[in-house]
């Protein structure tokens, strides 16, 4: 250990909380649960919005087919699967949320 980081060490002595040293690092300050559960409605929130903007190109394929069946389709079936993207990603959301609840013993419904 390089003797800087053991000078730090030692003036920080034993006095000091495990949390003052983790905001010093640049370590978040946050419980595991926390982290986890920001984490997760970050990433549900990412993943609706790619599902919709699926459905909007999908929608903006449909338009511009212009008859022709082989992209109509294709747009039809790609609005499915985003249809299917946001409505995962709400039951997602939905499921994250009950167990938060669940686990933090509070009412949010």
């Amino acid at each position: 250990m390089p003797l800087s980081v053991l000078a730090q060490w030692s003036t920080t002595g034993s006095g000091s909380s495990g949390f003052d040293n983790a905001d010093s690092a640049g370590l978040p300050s946050e419980s595991i649960y926390n982290i986890i559960s920001n984490t997760l409605s970050w990433l549900l929130a990412v993943l609706g919005f790619i599902a919709i903007m699926g459905f909007v190109i999908s929608g903006i394929q449909y338009l511009i087919a212009a008859g022709d069946e082989g992209m109509i389709e294709r747009a039809k079936t790609n609005m499915k699967y985003s249809i299917v993207g946001v409505i995962v990603a709400l039951m997602g959301f939905v499921f994250v949320q009950a167990i938060d609840s669940w686990l933090s013993a509070g009412s949010a419904f």
